[in-house]
């Protein structure tokens, strides 16, 4: 007769239990990502809310004057044909991107209002939600 294989002790773990030893679940992992405000309902001022936009049309605003400045100053000095052609390209450039960093940070705000209306809505309905299922 075949004898059965002994259960090891507590303190034979076989590879196999340890890869079942409790790790992060999916709760944890997401509470340290990102998207921890999704998680946590502390209020948030608007500064925190509306910074990112406001320093974006900030820094793309400051370019777009310097921008503006250097190719005035290109089109309007008489200077070395060399320095000129290279203010005459690098003026435009800085012009573009500040404008498009100050049309991003203005595009940006309306969508976080939008975003913002969203949660407070989502959190209505789940306080609902709540209330009538733990009746």
């Amino acid at each position: 007769m075949e004898a059965l294989p002994k259960a090891p002790d507590i303190d034979e773990k076989s590879p196999e239990s340890k890869d079942l030893l409790p790790s992060q679940t999916a709760s944890s992992l997401c509470i340290s990502s990102r998207s921890e405000s999704v998680w946590t309902t502390a209020p948030r001022s608007k500064w925190e809310i509306y910074r990112k936009p406001i320093v974006t049309m900030s820094v793309g605003g400051a370019i777009l004057l310097f921008g503006v400045v250097i190719t005035c100053l290109a089109y309007t000095l008489n200077l070395v044909e060399k320095y000129l052609t290279a203010l005459k390209m690098i003026g435009p450039a800085f012009l573009s991107l500040g404008l498009m960093m100050l049309v991003c940070g203005l595009v940006w705000v309306p969508i976080i209002k939008k975003k913002q209306k969203q949660r407070q809505k989502s959190m209505f309905f789940q306080s609902l939600k709540s209330f009538f299922l733990n009746r």
